[in-house]
């Protein structure tokens, strides 16, 4: 940063100078990765741009609807950009869908019936997950309670998916084998692209008949391609992610082989209905905004979890994914190895929001999750995790999670904040 910005930042913030001198060092040492990056965000753009001009998109789609939604110009033609930019036969997109976990879930229960098998072959999946599944929680209508089988494949210790095992562990009962493309609260990389379409190729040519699903969420436009257009049948997601820039202010997305599609949107509605109806609420704007600037946002995004992740290499910290490693989400995994250091980080994130800076966010037992979470997001849209935010379960290893800025130089304060405090607390 120039001298005047550090000035600045120094006066009117009080950052501490030997911060700003770990910020630039880091920063300099990252530099020649921001530019791969750069190319990867205009071919998105431009991929975006595209599918806008191919499906006609105006003002006309931007307006309200009411009642049951029928023959919304606006809904039909958002979800056709989606297909087109996911590489697919269809999609839904919906303010109606509240997160990436409903989004899962709808595409889990909307394929999958009584008898089938699934496999997740990325290990243990999100915690919001393990009620879905039925891993834990009784009672609450999980696949487990309707009948459906579930299995898991670790991952190799190199993090890279077990095909031999996976191969193995499918039967003729195998409907669906599913993977999670982002780290989670795992520790370890997230999945790449090109290996997605390794699996999906490699499951295919053995099992043609096994239908293959990715959790996308964190995951849209860090590649050049999307996981159903190198080979998945169908993968979901969430608007206060990746794919709503910032903008959307809910909703969730799911896109696929059109046959998956129609299932799914039996579930999302109800049987014989489907994707016919369902409201916008005037969402439709937003939608479309915050899907054209999607490319620009996750790139400033993935630029300020590279530079967190350099910084705190630097200072001996363990960290996941490395610096120089190929992303494949948003999320910075840092291994802080105590809980006052994740709650000292996470309110440093937060004292670098645009709202609700003055808030210290605290650990609680939060619905969903098997241990007390603490979740650090001032953000325009509660809960989007595209915006700046941290979050944390407090256990072991005491591993923190930084992702998201809707630019680069607001994820870079985020790191900014999170250094001051540790080092205000002694705990560096």
């Amino acid at each position: 940063m120039s001298v005047k910005t550090n000035e600045y930042l120094i006066k009117s913030f009080g950052i501490d100078p030997w911060v700003l001198e770990q910020i630039d060092k880091a920063e300099e040492e990252v530099s020649g990765r921001f530019a791969e990056l750069d190319d990867i965000m205009a071919y998105n753009q431009y991929k975006v741009l595209d599918a806008f001009q191919q499906h006609r998109i105006a003002d006309m789609h931007f307006g309200w609807n009411t009642g049951y939604g029928y023959d919304d110009p606006g809904r039909e033609a958002l979800e056709k950009v989606y297909a087109t930019i996911f590489g697919t036969e269809a999609a839904l997109c919906r303010p109606i869908i509240v997160n990436g976990t409903h989004a899962l879930t709808l595409t889990l229960a909307g394929v999958l019936r009584p008898g089938d098998e699934l496999i997740y072959c990325t290990g243990k999946p999100y915690d919001t997950l393990e009620d879905v599944i039925g891993l834990r929680g009784e009672g609450k209508g999980s696949l487990k309670e309707f009948g459906i089988i579930y299995k898991q494949v670790e991952l190799k210790p190199d993090g890279t998916i077990d095909l031999e095992a996976l191969d193995k562990a499918i039967t003729d009962k195998t409907k669906m084998v599913s993977l999670q493309r982002a780290t989670g609260y795992g520790w370890r990389r997230a999945i790449t692209v090109a290996e997605i379409k390794e699996w999906a190729e490699f499951v295919k040519s053995r099992h043609p008949h096994v239908v293959c699903m990715v959790d996308n969420c964190y995951g849209e436009f860090l590649d050049m391609y999307e996981p159903t257009a190198i080979g998945a049948d169908i993968c979901a997601g969430s608007l206060i992610k990746n794919p709503g820039g910032g903008i959307a202010v809910s909703g969730g997305y799911i896109a696929g082989r059109a046959d998956l599609i129609e299932k799914v949107s039996y579930r999302m509605t109800s049987p014989g209905i489907g994707g016919e109806c369902g409201l916008m609420f005037g969402q439709t704007r937003t939608m479309f905004q915050g899907l054209f600037l999607a490319p620009k946002v996750v790139n400033g995004a993935v630029k300020g979890a590279i530079l967190c992740a350099k910084v705190f290499e630097n200072l001996g910290f363990e960290i996941c994914p490395k610096p120089e490693d190929n992303r494949s989400d948003i999320i910075q995994a840092i291994k802080l190895g105590s809980p006052e250091r994740v709650i000292a980080f996470c309110q440093g994130i937060q004292a670098a929001a645009p709202v609700e800076s003055y808030v210290s966010p605290e650990p609680w037992d939060m619905p969903g999750y098997e241990d007390p979470v603490i979740m650090a997001a001032g953000a325009f849209v509660q809960g989007s995790s595209i915006e700046l935010s941290a979050d944390a379960p407090i256990r072991e290893p005491y591993a923190v999670y930084f992702q998201g800025g809707l630019t680069y130089e607001h994820s870079k304060f985020g790191v900014i904040k999170a250094l001051q405090r540790l080092k205000e607390q002694n705990l560096l």
